[in-house]
């Protein structure tokens, strides 16, 4: 089962948050992107909000279908 799309929507940042942002992410081997969703869920956990556990990202190719009718 596909996971549903992520919301995409402008973020407006003060251009030294975002440089801050992008060294961290930088340094986690991350992207800027994920790295604002990692901090955001770490905001939200610290204050008691509850996700639900992030989808994680299917990468390569997807499995061959079997041939049955060998």
């Amino acid at each position: 089962m596909a996971a549903p799309p992520k919301k995409a929507f402008p973020l407006r940042l003060d251009p030294a948050l975002y440089a801050a942002i992008e060294r961290s992410a930088a340094g986690e081997l991350r992207s800027v992107n994920a790295q604002v969703e990692c901090l955001l869920r770490e905001a939200l956990a610290k204050r008691g909000v509850k996700l639900a556990d992030p989808q994680p990202v299917r990468r390569g190719r997807p499995p061959k279908e079997s041939d049955h009718g060998e």
